[in-house]
């Protein structure tokens, strides 16, 4: 049988709770993965912290990972590993997902799609660093497969670029392998991580945090020899005569995570410049209907277990997905918001209880959150402080907020009364 209620693209956390979800409201399923085993990258991330929200305890990228995949094994939801998905056509009764894999090619169809392909790290080229092609740039995920998953230390004396969370963790996990890690440098004029990854990863090794620095360019044959280091300006421009020369075997780049979404923009499905992923409604449905996104593919999360929600969101949503029309009121960004999740909200749907996450553009003490409708203010929230790496979580219940078609929802941040 290749007909499917639901079809999940993407086996790591937040394709696994989908999945499960779905199956669990009685939806048939299938979950296709390009990798050979489901996990994500969960698999190669040995360090503790995660679960510490939905199971209330430390854990392991693996261990984590395991809950799930036990879970989704124990109800005999069907899998595809190591298949790639070439085409996806819009069909008038739902999606035609076209797949290669070591059988060969197939077709699947389905009444509705849930897109969790996660998200890509930023490599070099993308950050403009100058100079020769050597061997020993890294991206942080790359030298942490290096190590976790294969065995090998990538480096002896190495230079970090980037204070991404990602980088961060490698920053302590290169000491504890013997490497030398000469310093974390970062354009920003703040850390780009969360501050307990900062004490944890840094603080606690001795590791020196540069911050308004970046890597202007690289040096090396075969194999990199040296970065060229430079201060930056407020709008992170090299400092002529700030440059200094800094001996390394590696450049490891820390610089930034992209939501994967070709395959959601060959639907036709829009994005977000606030997060780089689709708009979407409080059930993660995106503007083509019957199409669902969820985890790192709609928004970079810091913690998997909200990966994990919007999993188990978009999977509910797909399993009870009947194609109708839809209301939707669209939410905007306000002064302080970099990014805010969903960005509108069907009328039609449950609107008590929405889950929202948003981003401060900047770091703040003492602000409030509000949001206020027509000009209007309908909630407001306190917040000790804001940073912009760490995403913040609420529940607003927009049933009290006498919503109609039209209205005009505005997210902000101001100075806390």
């Amino acid at each position: 049988m290749n007909n499917y209620n639901v079809i999940v693209i993407g086996g790591g956390p937040a394709g696994l709770a989908a999945a499960i979800q779905a199956k669990k409201d009685c939806a048939s399923v299938l979950l296709i993965e390009r990798e050979n085993r489901l996990g994500g990258i969960l698999k190669q991330c040995i360090h503790d912290g995660f679960g510490l929200v939905r199971f209330e305890e430390k854990l392991s990228g693996p261990e984590y990972a395991g809950r799930f995949i036990d879970e989704f094994n124990s109800l005999g939801i069907e899998s595809l590993t190591l298949s790639f998905v070439t085409k996806i056509e819009k069909k008038t009764d739902g999606f035609a997902i076209h797949i290669v894999n070591r059988g060969g090619t197939a077709v699947y169809t389905c009444s509705a799609i849930v897109l969790a392909t996660g998200c890509r790290e930023r490599t070099a080229k993308q950050v403009f660093i100058h100079g020769t092609r050597p061997s020993g740039v890294f991206t942080a995920g790359t030298a942490q497969h290096y190590i976790n998953l294969m065995g090998e230390i990538p480096a002896k004396k190495c230079v970090i670029l980037g204070s991404g969370d990602i980088g961060l963790i490698m920053a302590r996990r290169l000491t504890l392998e013997g490497c030398e890690v000469l310093g974390v440098y970062e354009a920003k004029p703040t850390p780009s991580g969360l501050t307990r990854n900062i004490h944890q990863c840094l603080n606690d090794y001795g590791i020196p945090l540069y911050l308004s620095h970046t890597v202007t360019r690289v040096f090396g044959d075969e194999r990199l020899e040296a970065v060229e280091i430079s201060q930056v300006d407020e709008k992170m421009r090299p400092i002529d005569g700030t440059r200094k020369t800094v001996e390394c075997d590696a450049l490891i780049l820390s610089v930034g995570l992209i939501p994967e979404n070709e395959l959601a923009e060959t639907l036709g499905v829009q994005m977000d410049s606030g997060t780089k992923g689709p708009l979407c409604d409080q059930n993660l449905m995106t503007n083509v209907d019957g199409v669902f996104s969820c985890g790192n593919a709609l928004h970079v999360n810091d913690l998997v277990d909200y990966v994990s929600e919007s999993g188990e969101t978009a999977g509910a949503a797909a399993a009870a997905y009947i194609k109708t029309g839809r209301k939707t009121v669209r939410f905007e960004r306000g002064s302080g918001i970099m990014s805010l999740v969903p960005q509108m909200l069907n009328l039609e749907k449950g609107i008590d209880n929405v889950t929202v996450y948003f981003r401060s553009d900047e770091v703040a003490n003492n602000r409030s959150l509000k949001i206020s409708v027509d000009g209007e203010e309908k909630f407001r929230k306190k917040y000790a402080f804001l940073r912009p790496p760490e995403m913040e979580r609420l529940v607003v219940d927009f049933s009290a907020f006498n919503l109609k078609p039209g209205s005009r929802i505005v997210f902000e941040t101001e100075a806390a009364k």
